[in-house]
């Protein structure tokens, strides 16, 4: 009961303590954490940017409809996919593999074979959507870890992609900008931290047989 207790905690925070900066140790839990979320076939086509730099954030404000989190927050991060994944990218992902696991050669070849042939027949588009979808993985992931380490978030789509990957030079890196966390810890007055939380009752969104 302890992990719905802490998502029971949780809420989309609104207003975040500006003095109040999570700890690196904190930090570095949401990092592994990034890291260590499931991904179709384990590639791994994200990347994490964390930003903890309040002039940076102002500029991230006003490229995010003027949502205060972004200023105020101890932390931002911005999720991000890899706008190219094809053979290169794949044979490097299975390097991994064979240095962390010992798996023979032999044995990885079909399956790497099978990923760079089916890749390179896909659009670069849904290569991305698909790409993106896994950014959402990662995003329910750090939602999670957030509220049991009692660490306020606020999830994030509605900023301008484009000028983040232009401010953060992530065309430089091969990314593009999909989402944003900013994370810290809530404001004493903000009001909605205090809201019973909303949702359709349980017997309309499960179904058993």
């Amino acid at each position: 009961m302890k992990s719905i207790k802490a998502l029971q905690w949780r809420y989309a925070t609104k207003k975040f303590d500006a003095d109040s900066i999570l700890p690196e140790e904190k930090v570095d839990i949401l990092k592994r954490a990034f890291n260590l979320t499931a991904t179709s076939y384990g590639l791994q086509p994200l990347k994490l940017v964390v930003i903890q730099n309040k002039e940076l954030q102002a500029k991230l404000m006003q490229l995010s409809n003027n949502q205060k989190q972004i200023g105020t927050a101890s932390h931002v991060l911005v999720i991000c996919i890899e706008k190219e994944i094809g053979k290169t990218f794949i044979e490097n992902y299975f390097r991994y593999v064979r240095r962390i696991r010992n798996t023979p050669e032999e044995v990885l070849s079909p399956f790497k074979n099978f990923l760079i042939e089916d890749f390179k027949g896909k659009p670069l588009q849904e290569i991305q959507d698909w790409a993106t979808n896994q950014a959402y993985l990662v995003m329910g992931t750090l939602l999670t870890v957030c509220a049991v380490e009692e660490i306020d978030s606020c999830p994030m789509e509605g900023f301008e992609s484009e000028s983040y990957d232009e401010l953060l030079e992530l065309d430089k890196h091969n990314l593009k900008s999909v989402l944003v966390l900013p994370v810290g810890y809530r404001a004493p007055d903000d009001q909605f931290a205090g809201f019973k939380k909303v949702r359709r009752p349980l017997e309309e969104t499960v179904i058993e047989f």
